[in-house]
């Protein structure tokens, strides 16, 4: 059965995660299908993907990769994904790659 799974990046400007963008796809497989089918995707979704702001603090302040990786390993960076969630009406904790766009460079894994 299909379902929804995205093409999520982070944009990261000198160590900074300014905004995110997202591709989403109705796909269906496996998970391990899945996540093949989005990283091999993953280069040219970027281009076409919809730009979403990325969160700050109460001075306006964006967050350093650094923090978000540290979000990332406590299993939290979902919270940070809610507005992306809401937008392509996907369930809580859907199927998700995640690639960092360093200074305009993508860092495929």
């Amino acid at each position: 059965m299909p379902e929804t799974i995205l093409n999520i990046y982070l944009i990261i400007d000198k160590d900074i995660v300014t905004a995110y963008k997202c591709k989403a796809y109705q796909h269906d497989g496996s998970d391990e299908e899945k996540i093949n089918f989005l990283k091999e995707h993953a280069k040219e979704d970027l281009s076409n993907s919809y730009h979403f702001n990325a969160p700050q603090n109460k001075r306006g302040e964006f967050m350093s990769y650094k923090k978000f990786s540290k979000i990332e390993s406590q299993g939290l960076q979902y919270k940070l994904f809610e507005e992306i969630f809401e937008k392509f009406n996907v369930p809580e904790k859907p199927l998700v790659c995640v690639t960092p766009v360093v200074d305009g460079e993508i860092w495929a894994k």
